[in-house]
């Protein structure tokens, strides 16, 4: 527990933190210990009041809490959407009962946006070990058709169970263990943010996410199975992850090219038979993409790159534009994100330059850095596939021709440097999506495959 301890410590939200078996059943001494004298509030759906709600309720009559009756969601299919915020806020501004969340990301993201709205702290109670988002910074809500984050604060206090987040449903684990996977190759893309001078790598978040995160990953079958020791070891790594994005307020520990995918399919309302497909299984797909380009990378030398050859090639903001507008034509919200955070990010051809004679001084050293930090793309598909969770594009309804035109959007649809940027920069995007797509590549697009 001393990693726990070291965390909390530096979190600016987060003040208390339970992992272990049958823990749920200690709810009310948290929350006495966190707010003496407060009235709570459970808010939950239909499945999780009967996975953990009614043993947070017991839990809260036990320590004398006064409590107002649950907020229960009803209906199978609802997710993290404004209307659902609107819902959940018309109940809590009317209150001072305090939130306790009982769920997973949706219940969390809604809890957590409504709470800031209504300047109120809240616990959190995960049912499942399904994404990172439980001690992070921040929220994803859909607004208007859009994945949009919004900044607002951490629980204040967090319980995790593995012997209920066992037996959640399985995809659920899947879905958790896939975004877990994911922050191989974005600790990556922090390594190369830094190299080049984009974005410098803080040694506490990337140690918080970054150690232990292999043992977390080491048992996916089980974590398939239910087994409860893996689900736990796989909880904690997520709620490491959260701890870094809290600490940093930031999502860069825990997000590189990976979830960019994951982004720019959440603006098309991916879905996949009938459902939408989650945020994990989309970041699956994308680590495999991410892991393939920095594997391909490794293969270059660096040290003897072109720099000025790149410099002379490179566009400037008007020329930029008018790709921008061009690749996304007909999708006026990938217009404008693309244009936002494309302008974030976007260089003149004498930073460019500095860029690249950073990446190729530090390239010699860099390599062996990235090399030792990689799983294997070929590992990282059977790890998947072991957990559960797609380890093929097809599998969340995406196409090969469709995954080809997604990385063509991917250099623009975030400011925050990553393996992309240095294959964008470099003039690799061809080379590499032929690797990735043409005969004899990884997801090789013929007659057979176009849908």
């Amino acid at each position: 527990m001393d990693k726990i301890t070291n965390a909390l410590q530096c979190t600016t939200d987060t003040k208390e933190l339970i992992i272990g078996e049958g823990v749920t059943a200690q709810t009310g001494k948290m929350f006495k210990k966190l707010f003496p004298g407060k009235k709570a509030i459970i808010v939950a759906d239909n499945n999780t009041w009967i996975a953990a709600g009614k043993t947070v309720q017991s839990s809260l009559v036990s320590e004398a809490i006064k409590q107002d009756s649950p907020f229960i969601f009803t209906g199978d299919h609802f997710h993290a959407e404004w209307k659902y915020v609107e819902e959940l806020e018309e109940v809590l501004k009317k209150t001072d009962a305090i939130a306790i969340a009982v769920g997973s990301g949706v219940i969390n993201d809604l809890t957590k946006l409504v709470s800031r709205h209504c300047n109120k702290q809240y616990i959190c109670v995960a049912t499942a070990a399904s994404m990172d988002g439980y001690t992070a910074f921040g929220s994803s809500i859909t607004y208007q058709g859009n994945k949009q984050a919004y900044d607002c604060p951490a629980p204040v206090g967090c319980i995790f169970d593995p012997e209920i987040a066992a037996i959640a449903p399985k995809e659920l684990a899947a879905s958790g263990y896939a975004d877990l996977i994911a922050k191989i190759p974005a600790g990556a893309d922090w390594m190369l943010a830094d190299a080049v001078g984009a974005e410098k790598l803080d040694e506490f978040s990337w140690n918080l996410v970054q150690n232990g995160l292999r043992e977390s990953l080491s048992s996916p079958g089980a974590v398939l199975e239910g087994d409860i020791k893996a689900t736990e070891a796989l909880g904690e790594g997520l709620i490491m992850s959260g701890f870094a994005m809290q600490a940093l307020q930031s999502s860069r520990p825990a997000s590189g090219t990976e979830h960019q995918f994951s982004h720019c399919w959440d603006m098309e309302n991916l879905s996949f038979e009938g459902q939408l497909v989650s945020h994990g299984f989309k970041v699956g797909i994308g680590t495999l993409v991410s892991t393939a380009l920095i594997e391909f990378l490794l293969e270059e030398d660096f040290s003897v790159l072109d720099v000025e050859n790149c410099v002379d090639v490179w566009k400037n903001w008007q020329e930029t534009e008018k790709d921008i507008y061009r690749i996304f034509e007909g999708k006026p919200g990938h217009i404008s994100r693309a244009l936002y955070e494309t302008k974030n990010k976007h260089v003149s051809k004498a930073e460019l330059r500095e860029q690249l004679n950073a990446l190729k001084a530090a390239w010699p050293e860099l390599k062996n850095k990235l090399q030792a930090q990689l799983i294997p793309f070929s590992e990282v598909r059977e790890n998947l596939k072991q957990a559960g969770a797609p380890y093929e594009p097809e599998m969340i309804g995406i196409s090969r021709e469709r995954l080809l035109k997604t990385l063509g959007y991917i250099p623009y649809m975030r400011s925050r440097f990553a393996n992309i940027d240095i294959v964008f920069r470099c003039g690799l995007m061809e080379k590499y999506a032929t690797k990735l797509f043409g005969q004899g590549g990884i997801w090789e697009i013929n007659k057979k495959n176009i849908n």
